[in-house]
């Protein structure tokens, strides 16, 4: 068990994940509140830091703090308006998901503020959260993967080309959001124009995929060094794909099926495939792997990694540790742990030349 420590648990956030995130952090600091000190600390969405007062996350309020960009300063919360200390976490734990929390930003401020934190480095958060980077590293890798191409602009020509060489049906989807967020299913070439306005309207790099008949497996990783599976789960949407309304809605009808009935050789190779996407982005701590099953074919193919992945008790990443043997108040003392021994072995490395 790891000594008692004060947390600070980021969430909120600029992102179109807002409330994703609010939902994941009430279960975080509740999670870590019977061992640990919490300190909640709200990114509202126009990036201004807010202290709260108590354990458990609001959507509004508190006071304005920053962190300091200064090892000097040891990792403390001032209050914007005088930098009067309010606070001094030991760690920090974002559970920030999208733009501007898991995409390196966040994480480096922690970097220059020289404190530790749950969860991947800039590196990792930057390359995980854009799906073109993130692929480009999945072939580098030699992972299996779907069809794909990029858009970086607006190109009825452009668009319709690679419509051609993908066939239909195709998803489109901005590069640096999750949670489904602006993703569409084209099925028609009329639908592709009001689906690349739409995942443009996210962001200004958009992905377009081919489409695959597939079971949807998700696999969670965890470690920094010495890295580990879980065992794999099975999503079964209750619509034609797994969307944000199919993830977040209280009518959800979505099945998730913990371990996913597949035999032992496609668990370990769902298993092996979780880990080398998590090292092909150079990631630490946790991430979730989704992986498809080609229906057809047999095929595994890797989808994406997430950095931060949803972590509400119901949340597919914590649940598969669960079915794995380790529950969620200990699977949070283990990321606070590996927060701490990677900041350790950072701490390590020269800075000098020389001497």
């Amino acid at each position: 068990m790891t000594a008692r420590r004060r947390v600070a648990v980021l969430f909120g956030g600029r992102s179109g994940e807002h409330e994703v995130s609010l939902r994941s952090a009430a279960s975080v600091a509740e999670g870590l509140a019977a061992r640990h000190e919490v300190l909640c600390v709200l990114i509202d969405r126009a990036g201004r830091w807010r202290l709260q007062e108590g354990a458990r996350p609001a959507p509004a309020g508190g006071q304005e703090v920053f962190l300091a960009p200064s090892p000097e300063d040891g990792g403390r919360l001032r209050r914007l308006s005088d930098a009067a200390e309010l606070a001094r976490p030991e760690v920090f734990f974002p559970v920030l998901h999208g733009t501007h929390g898991e995409d390196g930003t966040v994480q480096g401020l922690f970097e220059l503020a020289a404190v530790p934190y749950v969860g991947a480095g800039v590196l990792a958060s930057a390359a995980a959260m854009d799906k073109a980077i993130m692929k480009a590293l999945f072939a580098r890798a030699g992972l299996p993967q779907v069809d794909y191409r990029v858009l970086l602009r607006p190109d009825p020509a452009e668009s319709a080309r690679i419509l051609d060489e993908l066939g239909l049906p195709v998803f489109v989807k901005p590069a640096n959001l999750g949670s489904s967020v602006g993703i569409t299913k084209v099925k028609t070439r009329g639908d592709l124009g009001p689906a690349l306005e739409r995942a443009f309207a996210y962001d200004r790099k958009v992905l377009l995929e081919r489409g695959v008949d597939a079971r949807e497996l998700e696999v969670s990783v965890l470690g920094n060094e010495a890295v580990e599976a879980s065992v794999p789960g099975e999503i079964v949407p209750d619509r034609e794909f797994y969307d944000y309304d199919s993830k977040y809605s209280a009518e959800s009808g979505t099945e998730l099926r913990i371990p996913a009935p597949v035999d032992e050789t496609t668990a370990a190779e769902i298993r092996r495939l979780g880990v080398a996407a998590f090292r092909a982005v150079d990631a630490s701590g946790y991430a979730r792997v989704d992986v498809f099953l080609e229906k057809k074919t047999g095929r595994l193919l890797v989808n994406e990694i997430n950095t931060i992945p949803g972590f509400t008790s119901i949340s597919m990443f914590p649940k598969l540790w669960a079915a794995s043997g380790i529950p969620y108040e200990e699977l949070l003392e283990h990321l606070v742990a590996l927060a701490f021994e990677r900041h350790a072995s950072r701490a390590r490395l020269r800075t000098n030349y020389g001497a």
